[in-house]
């Protein structure tokens, strides 16, 4: 079970993840979305496409696009359609 977890809340759990260039993108139905929100940023990736981003949002306190995900990714990156990674100090623990 692979777990992303801010501020001691758990805000992702799953076996079903997917690995692409080192980062763990977790099913949607595996996030716990309460801790997220949606944030104005987008970036884009040769071969994946424009990602959106999230804020991770625990008590009060706000990891500013701490998760991201692609809502049309490119076909060679289909896999991972809307499922969410994460980075800037959300720790994955496996």
């Amino acid at each position: 079970m692979v777990k992303a977890i801010w501020n001691d809340m758990v805000i992702a759990e799953s076996n079903n993840c997917e690995i692409v260039e080192n980062n763990y993108y977790f099913p949607p139905e595996d996030v716990n979305k309460q801790y997220l929100r949606e944030s104005d940023k987008h970036s884009m990736c040769p071969w994946k496409g424009k990602a959106s981003y999230y804020d991770v949002v625990v008590d009060d306190e706000v990891n500013k696009d701490a998760a991201w995900y692609y809502p049309n990714p490119k076909p060679a990156a289909k896999k991972i359609k809307d499922y969410i990674a994460f980075w800037n100090g959300v720790v994955i623990k496996k």
